[in-house]
């Protein structure tokens, strides 16, 4: 099965938590607080594999978590780092963004990319001993792994993209240029999934091709099958447009030249600018009184193409046209390497003033991300540890903030499921 387009979630591991430890050493009297730091968490890292032709694995995993960091210890002693998450794909796979659909970068170069990142370790309790706080009971919780929705996307890496109609002979002129064996049958849609194969020219000149599957009218709106495949002549730099000239099919041949035009033009106006060779098959099939071919080359010429006869059946002309697409590919600029429009933003430390009020009666409700993380920091049993939160909680004026809201004495605060009476 041929997967070129999924969604996965991935999430950098979680950083260990802070130690709360005291040195401890016979005839070392008040050895002090020596608790380690938390290990940082894994990495989601993205990378290529040339052996991948597909996104198939991902069909049936869709969440990649990166490991955790493990917690701080005594002894001053860190704890370790989490192990990073390697995810394979092929090369050629774009991503995106799941929510804006913006590129956050194109795994062509062959370069490792950091799609998720791993949370910090939280600081040990040494961190926290000051001269007036010798014993602080408390640590600091490691933060959570970035976690991310995307949308990988499979891109093609081809020189030469075939596009045409259904059964004109594309994959027949795959077969017969290169040592690729798509699958060649005389009904629509023989061709499911989009086909690679190498072009020997000369010594030292080659060029790779794609098979793209049948485009039909309004495959850019989504008919038939070359709306899920259009997507893999992007990076083409050349497009060969393969035309029934025999009108074997019952069609004629400059109303598929048109059509086939206006779909690339619907998908995109990039495209439907992309230098085009145009190869007018099946001309041993074409009937002794045809105008066929003679029509389809004015049209051609008109729209500012080239145009070359070939059977692809018979071989006929077959390695003049190859010798002309390579020549043409001499000119032309490096298949496309897409460039991130993603700007990451890099997550700024939560600003501590920040947080909000909600009043319920003789009740407070305060939220805020950095209320959050402090919360998770105290040791709420502990006298010291209560002592640093009413400190903190001063320091950033959230109770000068509730007194200017008409805040009583004997309310309640809530902060986060911890409660206190609040008293001036």
């Amino acid at each position: 099965m041929f997967v070129d387009k999924v969604r996965i979630t991935v999430i950098g591991g979680r950083g260990g938590d802070g130690a709360v430890a005291f040195h401890r050493e016979k005839y070392v009297a008040s050895g002090g607080p020596d608790g380690g730091d938390g290990g940082h968490g894994g990495s989601v890292i993205l990378r290529v594999n040339d052996n991948l032709s597909t996104l198939l694995d991902f069909r049936y995993k869709r969440k990649y978590q990166a490991g955790a960091g493990a917690n701080g210890m005594g002894r001053k002693m860190s704890g370790k780092r989490g192990e990073p998450l390697i995810v394979e794909v092929p090369r050629g796979t774009v991503v995106r963004d799941a929510e804006s659909s913006r590129i956050i970068a194109d795994m062509s170069t062959g370069e490792d990319f950091v799609i998720a990142r791993g949370g910090r370790g939280g600081w040990g309790n040494a961190h926290y001993a000051t001269p007036t706080r010798q014993t602080p009971r408390f640590a600091k919780a490691g933060l959570k792994g970035q976690e991310r929705d995307v949308i990988l996307e499979l891109k093609l890496l081809a020189d030469v993209g075939l596009v045409g109609f259904p059964n004109v002979g594309k994959s027949t002129l795959l077969s017969i240029t290169s040592n690729a064996r798509p699958k060649i049958a005389n009904y629509h849609f023989t061709t499911l999934f989009p086909n690679l194969g190498v072009i020997y020219v000369d010594e030292g000149v080659s060029f790779v091709m794609a098979d793209i599957p049948g485009i039909i009218e309004g495959a850019a709106e989504g008919a038939g099958l070359g709306h899920d495949f259009l997507r893999h002549i992007d990076r083409c730099r050349l497009l060969v447009h393969v035309v029934d000239v025999s009108g074997s099919e019952g069609r004629d041949p400059v109303e598929d030249f048109h059509a086939i035009c206006r779909e690339l033009k619907n998908y995109s106006l990039d495209l439907s600018d992309r230098p085009m060779i145009v190869a007018a098959n099946k001309i041993d099939l074409l009937p002794p009184d045809s105008d066929n071919l003679e029509r389809l080359r004015q049209a051609v010429e008109e729209a500012g193409y080239p145009m070359y006869p070939i059977s692809a059946g018979t071989s006929q002309g077959i390695r003049n046209l190859m010798r002309v697409v390579a020549e043409r590919l001499r000119t032309l600029p490096p298949v496309t390497i897409y460039e991130p429009d993603y700007v990451e933003v890099v997550e700024a430390p939560a600003d501590p003033s920040a947080f909000e009020v909600e009043h319920y009666g003789s009740t407070w409700l305060v939220t805020g991300a950095w209320l959050e993380r402090l919360v998770g920091n105290i040791n709420f049993d502990d006298y010291e540890s209560r002592n640093y939160f009413d400190q903190q909680l001063r320091k950033y004026g959230l109770f000068q903030r509730l007194e200017e809201l008409g805040i009583q004495d004997g309310d309640t605060v809530d902060i986060y499921d911890i409660e206190f009476e609040y008293q001036r």
